[in-house]
């Protein structure tokens, strides 16, 4: 039973996120899709809301956040340094060379998973790397970082320790808690950027 849940938690979205993608007619995919399937399934794709904090608060040059929401929604909130390349313009040419580069690790987010994960897997099928996709979207960030929930006292020092993170991202990231506290938490290996290509201005970034 417990298989079946897990299963229906990755075709269900899967098949929802298949249907509601643009059809693509000028680019042939590269990727067949029991190999997208596959990468689903490991969800390789996805990169936590404490991640992206850290990478924000230490200023890492090698992140860029990929709004994929629509220019008005981006209009009114977007992460810090975010980039608006609204999920239905993903495929034009004129943002190839931002989703098919080698400097950046490109970052794909909207409110939740669902259109952040559409950019992805088009992206992907076409052979792009170095695209991610924030976990959760910006509910979730809102949850996690802005407004971090205090753990209670019987909480092991790993949970207290990401709580004192978030806490301290918070406030550097302009969530309401007032004190910069710790900002060190465990980290996962960044992937791999691969090599560089030109590219063109799109709105918001730095």
């Amino acid at each position: 039973m417990k298989m079946r849940l897990i299963l229906a938690s990755v075709f269900i979205p899967l098949g929802i996120i298949i249907a509601a993608i643009p059809e693509n007619t000028t680019k042939p995919f590269k990727l067949t899709a029991e190999q997208l399937l596959d990468e689903v399934k490991d969800g390789t794709q996805f990169v936590s809301t404490d991640e992206i904090a850290d990478m924000l608060v230490q200023k890492d040059p090698s992140l860029q956040l990929i709004d994929v929401r629509s220019q008005a929604e981006f209009e009114k909130y977007s992460l810090p340094g975010a980039i608006n390349i609204p999920l239905t313009q993903i495929l034009s040419e004129e943002y190839e060379e931002y989703v098919d580069q080698g400097i950046k690790m490109n970052v794909f987010y909207s409110n939740g998973n669902l259109k952040a994960n559409e950019a992805w897997m088009l992206t992907r099928q076409l052979g792009y790397e170095n695209n991610f996709v924030m976990q959760g979207g910006l509910n979730y960030w809102a949850e996690t970082i802005l407004n971090p929930q205090a753990p209670k006292s019987v909480m092991a020092d790993d949970e207290i320790a990401k709580y004192d993170f978030r806490k301290g991202a918070s406030a550097a990231l302009g969530g309401d808690n007032a004190v910069l506290t710790n900002t060190n938490t465990v980290k996962k290996p960044k992937p791999t950027i691969k090599k560089r290509k030109k590219k063109k201005r799109v709105s918001g970034g730095c």
